[in-house]
């Protein structure tokens, strides 16, 4: 007689004593392909619209990332260095999310004015942040304040940085209030716009889910910012929106 045991998908039967050696079987085990990722849209014949976040991460963060979670929406956040260091965790679920992460420069300075070390400095502490704790390694810079320079330019390019600026900018920073930054964003996007706002404040938050509700019903389909321009950036130059000789969003 022999007795039957299945160990990792090997049955080997077992004699009893005084029997023959025992008879290996080996068992097929179907190979699991991962499932394929679907290309980025072509934003040159559906209407695109980036959605980026400056200044986090920050305790708001989660929140969004749930919100974006729910609707499969995919967005650009530019983190600020040293909240990098404070919520690595939220940096984490950003990447794993499949959103985009750029540098913020690492203490939110003014890197248009500031000086070739110092810019030089807050940049790659910044990029070495990121990259600490999520494993990639950002190509897009948005300069804060907007402020920016021929020096600046240089250093990015020499950095593989490209500099990302916005079309839309709802002022919410100023503004805490929900509804207005909602109206503002409605009132002022386009195919092929770059939208800013900052998940660092909780009434920027409570206005996202209602700003893609809306956009999603008028067609539009969001999308990172290098998903925006196609691939690959070209570092030091800079982007603002998709220009309408390339694509706006064709019916």
């Amino acid at each position: 007689m022999l007795a039957a045991a299945v160990f990792g998908g090997l049955s080997t039967l077992t004699p009893v004593p005084g029997q023959a050696r025992p008879v290996t079987v080996r068992r097929t085990v179907p190979e699991v392909k991962p499932r394929p990722v679907p290309p980025p849209p072509d934003c040159s014949r559906v209407k695109c619209v980036a959605l980026t976040f400056d200044d986090g991460p920050a305790e708001s963060t989660g929140k969004l990332l749930d919100v974006l979670a729910a609707r499969k929406v995919k967005a650009t956040f530019f983190v600020v260095g040293e909240n990098v260091v404070r919520y690595p965790e939220l940096v984490r679920r950003e990447h794993e999310a499949g959103h985009e992460i750029g540098d913020h420069s690492y203490t939110h300075a003014d890197l248009g004015r500031a000086s070739k070390e110092k810019a030089r400095s807050e940049l790659t502490r910044t990029q070495d942040a990121i990259r600490r704790v999520s494993g990639v390694t950002p190509v897009l810079f948005r300069p804060p304040y907007g402020s920016m320079s021929k020096r600046l330019t240089g250093i990015t390019r020499k950095i593989g940085l490209a500099q990302v600026l916005w079309t839309v900018d709802p002022l919410d920073w100023e503004h805490r209030d929900s509804e207005y930054v909602k109206k503002r964003v409605l009132k002022s996007v386009k195919p092929g716009y770059v939208v800013l706002m900052h998940d660092i404040h909780p009434t920027t938050v409570k206005a996202v889910p209602r700003i893609i509700d809306r956009l999603a019903a008028e067609g539009y389909v969001f999308v990172t910012v290098s998903e925006l321009f196609g691939g690959r950036l070209t570092p030091g130059k800079e982007y603002l929106q998709l220009n309408s000789g390339e694509a706006q969003g064709l019916p």
